[in-house]
């Protein structure tokens, strides 16, 4: 394509909101079809939320901040919540896929939008090879428990080890085999159809939502009140420092946001989802808490491995229900993955349909109407993320590229709101743009803390992603023969 554009003009043109729903109902050949309903939606959301998080997040900080922890996860819950009413407000505007790719290119301009992108890749791509990680682990110890079957350490774990800034070889393993094996399920799943794979993400949301009702119960039977004294005997201090952690176990829900081209309505079901999601993940971090401080003393919990099924096991005194939240748990990441790299391959497709990226990853399956050269690609990519990269280092670059993409949706609202004040909204946040800024500064002072690998392996990834963008995207961008507004 011959490109007349000036480059910095084609950095900071913007897609105009018009071209969004002209894509989204009028796109030639095979489409995405809308067939995921309210509830599913609410699930895919809950499904990529509740995940790993909360069956271990208790055992590292409870130590630091005592049952106040409580309060930590309200604080987590807040600067999440900040953020999902931005995420609400931008999906019913622009109700497509791309998430917050696409509301930056409607607001900060192309070059913007593809950086953003970039990090989505970080948050999606990345998060989906530390959870799968993560599943490995549980995975092998559920084995051990049901059959006593275990595994060799050179095949649950990754080669490289993070040293500084760098990352070297010297680590337990050969290569993670169960997490790559479980890349490939959800791969396999996918493919098969969007319809079949939002119904299995719901079944397996409610199984683990049930699992975890088991758990408050149960632990709710021994509660004792004396547990929760003293309430907090690290002070404020202890209770901050718990929910910059806890915060990151909120992390998932913008993945609802990546569905819009399949979401029936759209612009009344996205901001209702999210919401909703929020809500439901709330209520059950902090009952899993309360149940779990209430049941035992707050000392027990340093050092406790697979701490709410040892809890369970202690008040039944019966191995069966610590069995079942174990499978619980395996079922909770297999869906955290699904969602994610589901996630993942729809960010891909709108970047694709945009030309941003070669056709490939915005071809559909004219069978299962699926992007299915893009699930496979992406899926081989996370699979060896997930085999040979260790999972401290995976968790902390999906932080980054969160808050980065947590950080553009808040500006992005903002924008919008003096830019196009009058366009169509089926949400819009409150106490705007008190709102919107607090979200922003939580997600700056969060980047601000993580890790100093993290920022140097960022960086190099940005720098590819930036040369991409000038010698490919930005030449054959979609926008070459459209009139920006």
């Amino acid at each position: 394509m011959t490109n007349t554009t000036p480059l910095v003009q084609r950095i900071l043109r913007k897609k105009p909101v018009r071209l969004f729903h002209e894509q989204a109902i009028n796109a030639g050949g095979v489409q995405l079809r809308r067939h995921i309903s309210l509830f599913q939606l609410t699930m895919l959301g809950v499904g990529a939320t509740i995940g790993t998080g909360i069956f271990f997040v208790l055992s590292e900080q409870v130590p630091t901040a005592g049952p106040a922890v409580l309060i930590s996860f309200l604080i987590a819950g807040l600067a999440a919540g900040l953020t999902a009413l931005c995420y609400a407000e931008m999906s019913s505007m622009i109700p497509v896929s791309g998430s917050s790719y696409s509301y930056a290119y409607a607001t900060l301009g192309e070059g913007v939008a593809f950086m953003v992108a970039a990090c989505l890749m970080l948050e999606y791509g990345v998060s989906a090879g530390a959870v799968a990680v993560g599943w490995s682990e549980y995975l092998h110890n559920l084995l051990m428990v049901t059959t006593g079957l275990e595994l060799p350490r050179a095949l649950l774990h990754a080669p490289l080890v993070a040293d500084g800034y760098a990352l070297q070889f010297g680590g337990d393993g050969l290569i993670n085999l169960p997490a790559a094996v479980l890349v490939f399920l959800c791969c396999f799943l996918l493919t098969a159809g969007t319809r079949e794979s939002a119904r299995v993400n719901a079944i397996m949301v409610v199984l683990k939502l049930a699992v975890l009702v088991m758990f408050i119960l149960i632990a709710f039977s021994a509660f004792d009140g004396q547990n929760l004294a003293p309430f907090a005997p690290h002070g404020f201090a202890g209770v901050s420092a718990a929910a910059g952690s806890i915060f990151f176990t909120f992390i998932g829900l913008d993945a609802v946001s990546t569905a819009g081209d399949e979401v029936k309505d759209p612009r009344r079901n996205l901001p209702r989802a999210i919401v909703l999601a929020l809500i439901i993940v709330i209520l059950f971090y902090l009952l899993v808490a309360l149940a779990a401080l209430g049941s035992q003393p707050q000392g027990a919990f340093d050092g406790q491995e697979a701490g709410l099924a040892v809890i369970l096991h202690n008040v039944t005194g019966s191995p069966i229900p610590a069995v079942i939240l174990s499978g619980g748990a395996v079922i909770s990441v297999f869906s955290v993955t699904l969602v994610v790299i589901y996630s993942q391959t729809r960010i891909l497709y709108a970047m694709s349909r945009d030309g941003m990226l070669p056709k490939v990853f915005s071809r559909l399956n004219p069978q299962t109407q699926t992007p299915t050269a893009n699930t496979v690609i992406v899926s081989c990519v996370i699979a060896a993320i997930a085999a040979f990269l260790p999972s401290d280092v995976l968790w902390d670059l999906t932080s980054m590229g969160t808050l980065t993409a947590f950080t553009v949706v808040s500006l992005g609202v903002i924008i919008l709101r003096y830019r196009r004040p009058d366009a169509e909204r089926g949400f819009k946040v409150p106490l705007f743009p008190a709102l919107p800024i607090l979200s922003i500064l939580s997600c700056l002072y969060l980047i601000s803390n993580l890790p100093g690998i993290v920022f140097r392996l960022t960086a190099i990834w940005l720098v590819l992603a930036a040369a991409f963008y000038l010698f490919y995207s930005s030449r054959n961008s979609a926008l070459e023969s459209v009139a920006a507004e």
